[in-house]
């Protein structure tokens, strides 16, 4: 009697595990964070001051090249160096002086321009050359500098 006692209490707890896992009462459930939507992208009034900076920086940035100060070595726009005031990358690229942080993350993504793109290569290290020599970015001493420089024209310190 006791045996048939264990039998029908095991065959009563599997028959409820199966009920269970066919049910998925115990399935794991996601958190609300999980089952939001995530967000398609900033919101249109986002967008059209997005849009707007960005015009207002390409303005800058043709301001610069007329003065000679804006060379750039990658496509689109350098955002670092119209906000500090201009930047001859394509020359202190040549002299292997270095290049600022966005030229540089541009290089990695491969994004050179034509003329700078035929001189870019990797070395066994996985690091970019151009015309032979790793390409850097610029000392601590100068993008101190140059943060200084853009803390200025953002209006956040006045000028010296």
């Amino acid at each position: 009697m006791q045996r048939f006692r264990q039998s029908l209490l095991l065959l009563t707890l599997l028959a409820l595990g199966y009920v269970a896992g066919q049910s998925g009462i115990l399935a794991p459930r996601g958190l609300s964070a999980q089952n939001a939507a995530a967000p398609q992208g900033p919101s249109e009034d986002s967008v059209e001051k997005i849009t707007s900076g960005f015009d207002a920086i390409k303005t800058a940035a043709a301001s610069l090249k007329r003065e000679g100060r804006y060379t750039q070595a990658t496509s689109g726009m350098n955002l670092f160096a119209v906000s500090v005031g201009g930047l001859d990358v394509k020359g202190d690229l040549e002299k292997g002086r270095g290049v600022d942080p966005e030229t540089f993350a541009a290089l990695y993504a491969g994004l050179a321009t034509v003329e700078i793109q035929e001189h870019i290569a990797k070395d066994s290290q996985g690091r970019v050359t151009y015309k032979g020599k790793v390409v850097q970015m610029y000392p601590i001493r100068r993008l101190t500098q140059l943060f200084k420089e853009r803390l200025k024209y953002s209006g956040a310190e006045s000028s010296p």
